[in-house]
C-alpha cells in the first residue's frame, strides 16, 4: 500500500477551474459542438405498451420541405449486435414498451423534423401487456444475482424462530415509487461518420463507455470510434451507460453522407427512452430484545424490470451489513413488466434500500422507548455483519454525535405531535447513511511534459458538474510536486487512455489514485527535470489487501420538519447531514456535492413520484410542470459537515467518495420528522399532504 502523500493543493477550497466557462456560457456541452451543416433528427414514438408496428405511412411527412428521409425497421441500418434490446433500434416492428422509437425523421432544422415526425402515422397490431407491479403477480421471479454481483438472497442463522421469541417486533411494508432523473442538460448526441470514423459527441458519464457499447452494437474497431464529452450537466447515473437515443444517432450518421447528425432528447421522451430508478415494495420484519438489540432482520423485496431487458436493483444491500444482528434474511424478486428499461439512479440499490429499514429502525426506536441515536448504538457491529470482514473505516457513531451536539438534537420532544408553532406542528428525525467505496482499476493515466514547466496529465474521466476538472488538477499537481497552475488536465475525450465510469462515487478516488500511480512512475522513469516529450502511461496500483475489507462511506441525517394543521402541507425546515467519507480532495466542491444529494433526498421524500398508468404503460406526469423536483423555496436551511478520515486502505488518496452518500438515507430522516412532528407514520413516499389529513 502506498503512503498518503504530502500535500499542498489537496484539501484546499479551489475554485472550480471550469468555472468561468460555465458561468459565462462558455463551456461546450454536447448539443453545442461547433459542427458544419448538421442535420437534426425527431424520433417517432411507440403509442402502444406492446406489439407490432404493421406499417409506418411517411408520404405525407416526406413532403414537408426539408425533409431528408425517414428511417423505420424496413430502411434503417443494420445493427451487427441486437443481443442488447434496448439498444436494438429500429431493427425489426416489435414493439416492447411505450415510448419506444418506431421512426426517425432527418431533417435541416430542428423545427421541421418535429413537424414531421407529428405527420408519421404508424399502423400497429397490438398485443396483451401489463404494466402494473404487484406483490402477488404469479409472473414474479428471482433474477439470478443483483446488479455489481450482489447475491440475489441471503440468510443468516433462524430468522423465523428468533421473530417468534422477540420481545419487540416491527412487521410493516414500505415503498418508494418510480423516479426519473432530471439533469439540467438533456441527453444530447452529435454523431458524425465519415466513412471510416465515427465521432460522436456525448453527453455521458463515460465516454469509454459509450466507444466500447457502440463498437460492439455496430460492429466497428475501436479504432474507428471517438467519444467525446468535455463538459456534461449532470447525469445521476441516468447517463452512466448509453441509452437507445445514442444508437440511434449513430444508425442516422449512416444516412447522411458525413453530415452530423444532432439529437437532443427532449424532456418528456427522456421519460421513455434514458431509463428511471425502479419503484420497491419491501416486507420487513424486526425483532429485538427488551433492551432494544435486535435478534432477527428480514427483508423481502419486490420491483419491477422491462421484459425486454432486465434490471435488478441492489436494494437489499445496505439491509444486510448496517447493524448487528445474529438471524438475517432478505429476497428480492421482480415483475417483468411492459415498461421502458430502469437503470441506475444516484445510489442505486442503497438509496431506495435505506428507505424502508430506516423507518422500521425509528418503529422499533419507539416502541423499545429508546432514542433512535441509542437505538443506533445498541446495535453496532464489530465487523461486517454480511461478510465477517473488518470495516476498514466505521465512524457512524461519531457522525451522529457530532450531528446531534450540531443540530440540537437534545431540543426533541420523545412524544409525536407535541410541539405546534403557529399552526405548524413540528418535529425532528434522524437515519443512517451508507455507500460502499468501490474503487475501478480499469483506468490508465498517461503524464506527459511539455515545456515551461507544464505537466500534461490526460484520463479519459468525465466530468458530469462534480468537480472533476478541479479534484483532478490538484491531485496531479500534488503527485507531480507541483503548482496547480503548472498542470494541463485532459480529460473527456477517448483519445486519452481508458478510464471508468463517472459512477457509484469512485471516480475520484479511481482517476485519482491512478494519476498518482502514474505520477510515481514517471518520476523514475525520467526524474525531477524530465526533457520535453517525455511521457509515461501507468495503471493503478495493485490492492489486495482491499479484498479482505468492508470498505464503506457512512453518515448521518437529521431534520426538522414543519406540518400545517390545516392543509397537511410538509416543509422541511432544517437538514443537516454529518458524514465520513475519506480524505476530502476539496472542501468546496465536497460541500456542493453532499447538499446536492440531500437536497435529491429531499425531492424524493416530498415530491418526485413518476405515475405509470397501467391501463397504457406510460408514465403519465412526463415533465417539470409534473415531475415535481425541490427548488431554492423548499431549500430552506441545509448543511453538511464531514468528518476527517483519511482511510489508508482506499487506496493512496485515502478518499473514498461523496456523491451519492449524501442522498442515502435522508428521506428516511425527513419521514421520521414527520411522524415526530405528526403521529402519523408514512411508510410510503412521497409524503404528501392527504397523508397526514386522514
Amino acid at each position: 500500500m502506498s503512503r498518503l502523500l504530502p500535500t499542498s493543493a489537496i484539501g484546499e477550497s479551489l475554485e472550480r477551474l471550469d468555472g468561468e466557462l460555465k458561468v459565462t456560457g462558455r463551456a461546450p456541452y454536447a448539443y453545442e459542438q461547433p459542427v458544419k451543416d448538421p442535420v437534426h433528427l425527431y424520433p417517432v414514438l411507440s403509442t402502444i405498451a406492446r406489439g407490432r408496428v404493421e406499417r409506418v405511412e411517411t408520404a405525407a411527412a416526406e413532403a414537408v420541405d426539408g425533409v431528408l428521409t425517414i428511417l423505420t425497421s424496413e430502411t434503417a441500418p443494420r445493427l451487427a449486435d441486437t443481443s442488447d434490446r434496448e439498444l436494438a433500434v429500429l431493427q425489426d416492428p416489435g414493439v416492447g414498451y411505450r415510448g419506444c422509437i418506431v421512426a426517425a425523421v432527418l431533417a435541416e432544422t430542428p423545427e421541421i423534423a418535429r413537424e414531421a415526425a407529428a405527420m408519421v402515422s404508424v399502423k400497429y397490431a397490438e398485443e396483451p401487456f401489463n404494466a402494473e407491479l404487484r406483490s402477488d403477480d404469479p409472473a414474479l421471479y428471482a433474477p439470478e444475482e443483483l446488479n455489481a454481483g450482489t447475491p440475489t438472497d441471503s440468510s443468516q442463522g433462524n430468522v423465523d424462530a428468533a421473530l417468534e421469541t422477540a420481545v419487540l417486533t416491527v412487521d410493516a411494508t414500505y415503498s418508494t415509487p418510480a423516479e426519473h432523473n432530471n439533469p439540467l442538460e438533456p441527453h444530447t448526441t452529435v454523431a458524425q461518420w465519415d466513412g471510416r470514423i465515427l465521432t460522436l459527441w456525448d453527453s455521458t458519464q463515460g465516454v469509454h463507455s459509450v466507444k466500447d457499447t457502440l463498437a460492439q452494437v455496430l460492429g466497428l474497431e475501436q479504432d474507428q470510434i471517438r467519444v467525446i464529452a468535455p463538459h456534461v450537466g449532470g447525469g445521476f447515473g441516468s447517463k452512466g451507460m448509453p441509452h437507445v437515443h445514442v444508437v440511434m444517432a449513430a444508425l442516422a450518421a449512416q444516412c447522411t453522407d458525413g453530415r452530423p447528425v444532432k439529437f437532443p432528447v427532449s424532456r418528456q421522451q427522456m421519460y421513455s427512452l434514458t431509463s428511471h430508478r425502479t419503484p420497491t415494495v419491501a416486507h420487513i420484519r424486526l425483532g429485538a430484545a427488551d433492551d432494544g438489540r435486535l435478534t432477527a432482520m428480514s427483508m423481502d423485496i419486490h420491483e419491477h424490470t422491462s421484459r425486454i431487458k432486465e434490471f435488478a436493483e441492489q436494494t437489499p444491500a445496505p439491509f444486510r451489513m448496517m447493524y448487528a444482528c445474529p438471524n438475517r434474511r432478505t429476497t428480492t424478486r421482480l415483475a417483468p413488466l411492459d415498461i421502458p428499461v430502469p437503470s441506475w439512479m444516484r445510489a442505486p440499490g442503497e438509496c431506495p434500500g435505506m428507505f424502508g429499514p430506516e423507518v422500521a429502525m425509528d418503529e422499533l426506536a419507539a416502541a423499545a422507548g429508546l432514542d433512535p441515536l441509542e437505538l443506533r448504538r445498541r446495535n453496532e457491529p464489530d465487523v461486517d455483519p454480511e461478510t465477517g470482514n473488518p470495516f476498514s473505516s466505521r465512524h457512524l457513531l461519531e457522525c451522529f454525535d457530532l450531528g446531534a451536539e450540531r443540530f440540537g438534537w437534545e431540543n426533541r420532544v420523545t412524544r409525536p405531535r407535541s410541539v405546534v408553532e403557529d399552526g405548524w406542528l413540528v418535529g425532528m428525525g434522524t437515519a443512517s447513511a451508507v455507500y460502499p467505496f468501490m474503487r475501478q482499476p480499469a483506468n490508465t493515466a498517461r503524464i506527459g511534459y511539455e515545456q515551461d514547466g507544464i505537466y500534461s496529465v490526460q484520463i479519459g474521466a468525465a466530468d458530469i458538474g462534480t468537480g472533476s476538472w478541479t479534484a483532478l488538477t490538484q491531485i496531479a499537481a500534488d503527485a507531480l510536486r507541483v503548482p496547480v497552475d503548472r498542470i494541463r488536465l485532459g480529460i473527456g475525450d477517448t483519445r486519452f487512455p481508458p478510464a471508468s465510469v463517472a459512477g457509484g462515487s469512485s471516480g475520484t478516488a479511481s482517476w485519482g489514485g491512478t494519476i498518482v500511480a502514474a505520477a510515481q512512475v514517471f518520476r523514475a522513469d525520467h526524474g525531477e527535470h524530465p526533457s520535453p516529450g517525455a511521457q509515461t502511461e501507468a495503471g493503478p496500483p495493485a490492492d489486495p489487501e482491499a479484498q479482505n475489507l468492508a470498505l464503506y462511506s457512512f453518515g448521518a441525517h437529521f431534520a426538522e420538519v414543519r406540518i400545517s394543521t390545516d392543509t397537511g402541507e410538509v416543509r422541511v425546515s432544517r437538514m443537516l447531514g454529518v458524514f465520513s467519507a475519506g480524505r476530502i480532495i476539496n472542501p468546496r466542491t465536497a460541500r456542493s456535492q453532499l447538499l446536492g444529494g440531500m437536497t435529491m433526498g429531499l425531492g424524493m421524500a416530498l415530491h418526485e413520484h413518476s405515475v405509470l398508468d397501467p391501463r397504457f404503460g406510460i408514465f403519465v406526469n412526463h415533465d417539470l410542470a409534473e415531475y415535481h423536483v425541490p427548488t431554492n423555496a423548499d431549500v430552506l436551511d441545509m448543511d453538511a459537515l464531514w468528518i476527517e478520515d483519511r482511510d489508508e486502505h482506499a487506496g493512496p488518496l485515502g478518499a473514498r467518495g461523496l456523491g451519492e452518500i449524501g442522498i442515502v438515507g435522508s428521506a428516511a430522516a425527513i419521514t421520521n420528522a414527520a411522524y415526530n412532528a405528526s403521529g402519523v407514520r408514512v411508510r410510503d413516499l412521497p409524503l404528501t399532504p392527504d397523508k397526514f389529513l386522514a
